[in-house]
């Protein structure tokens, strides 16, 4: 699965690692995410995150189908 590949890199390379493979389309959020990244896991899917660098952790917050039509 996509994510594990994400996974690893993630926890290798962090964000910037994220951000070289332009498949994962690794971005920072806005408004209420603000402090989030978003990365694309697939046509669909995509996993929302935060750092948390001190903890040198990685928080998902939710691995979703994305609904690209618009409201």
């Amino acid at each position: 699965m996509r994510f594990e590949k994400w996974k690893d890199i993630a926890s290798i390379s962090g964000p910037q690692g994220l951000r070289l493979i332009k498949g994962f389309h690794d971005e920072t959020l806005s408004g209420k995410w603000k402090g989030y990244r978003s990365s694309r896991l697939g046509d669909q899917w995509r996993v929302i995150y935060r750092t948390i660098p001190k903890e040198m952790l990685f928080q998902i917050e939710s691995i979703t189908a994305h609904d690209y039509r618009r409201s």
